[in-house]
């Protein structure tokens, strides 16, 4: 009879594990219908973005990763991500040298600087996006109509502006319908903005199908669900009790849910295994947190949105609510394991 050996080795005990290049593949594709619609929606624009976001996101990970004499870590699929997401927070006729450099400012100064995968302090597309906000702020903020009749044979004149030079926009769209209740005070239809079907962002499209993401994503435990459910039911109940106490000055809860790009900020961004905390407690302070200064920001602030800043503002206190929220270690206190 043959020998056989029994391994005896201390926890955890993992049947069956899962690589990080298997989860950041997932992650593009729970992007893609969402990325699809975009370009369904705004035509060669969004397209053209997309791909030059991503393609300036690869590029710069792995000559950075040659030039401090590394091996590329471009076949991880991270730099796809951080380059797909950030297009997706960009305006779709943004012009493509601007997103170029937004995409080597995501990888440069918001992942490399930091050490690489694992080691980001803050979500690199949104460092990318924050940076051209600064520098860029009336190109961010020129918004395109989504499903004009030749968005697939023409190619807007802003995508095409060469660099340093003043865009020119064929044709505008008056505002987003976070701008446009903001200073104007009108609503939006509620399954517009869940189907995408409103000028914005292109990662503005469909929440549907963004949802569907998250929930591929969660069910095949890619994704801490704990977050996005923080932050939607955050933003729900407090804007739900603003509209109570005055709804001729807040806007209903679904609006604020549908709204922008708390979709996407939610279910793919906030929940960054690196920028994000670890504890069960934590992620749920940190949805929370996330959610109360979108609201704020929304509501109160001087610009119609507040995603990015508030996600960026929580992964900075990040490592703050993990340590603070960390499980005692049997047979000691809280205290003796702080100190």
């Amino acid at each position: 009879m043959a020998n056989k050996t029994l391994n005896i080795s201390t926890s955890p005990h993992l049947t069956k594990g899962l690589t990080t290049v298997e989860i950041m593949r997932n992650v593009v594709y729970a992007l893609m219908p969402a990325a699809l619609f975009a370009i369904y929606a705004f035509g060669w624009d969004a397209l053209l973005l997309l791909f030059t976001t991503t393609a300036s996101a690869v590029l710069t990970e792995h000559y950075l990763c040659k030039w401090s004499g590394k091996t590329s870590t471009v076949s991880d699929w991270s730099a796809v991500i951080t380059g797909l997401l950030l297009g997706m927070t960009l305006p779709p006729a943004f012009p493509l040298w601007m997103a170029f450099l937004g995409g080597v400012i995501a990888i440069g100064l918001g992942k490399y600087v930091f050490g690489g995968l694992g080691n980001n302090t803050f979500n690199p597309a949104l460092v990318g996006r924050a940076v051209l906000q600064a520098a860029f702020p009336v190109a961010i903020t020129t918004w395109s109509t989504a499903f004009t009749a030749n968005r697939f044979t023409e190619i807007s004149s802003s995508v095409l502006a060469g660099p340093f030079m003043k865009p020119t926009y064929d044709a505008v769209s008056g505002a987003t319908p976070l701008s446009a209740f903001k200073f104007d005070g009108i609503l939006a239809e509620t399954t517009d903005l869940a189907y995408g079907l409103v000028s914005g962002s292109t990662g503005e499209t469909s929440t549907v199908l963004i949802l569907l993401g998250g929930l591929y994503l969660a069910g095949r435990n890619m994704l801490n669900w704990r977050i996005p459910v923080s932050i939607l039911t955050t933003v729900y109940v407090f804007s739900g009790i603003l509209h109570v106490i005055n709804p001729e000055s807040f806007p209903p809860a679904s609006f604020m849910l549908f709204s922008g790009g708390l979709m996407l900020g939610a279910v793919f961004m906030a929940t960054d295994m690196v920028a994000s905390p670890l504890t069960s407690l934590g992620v749920v302070i940190y949805g929370i947190l996330i959610g109360s200064l979108i609201v704020v920001i929304r509501i109160w602030g001087g610009l119609p949105e507040g995603v990015m800043y508030a996600i960026l503002l929580a992964n900075a206190v990040s490592p703050h609510i993990d340590r603070a929220t960390q499980n005692r270690v049997y047979g000691t206190t809280r205290k003796r394991q702080v100190a």
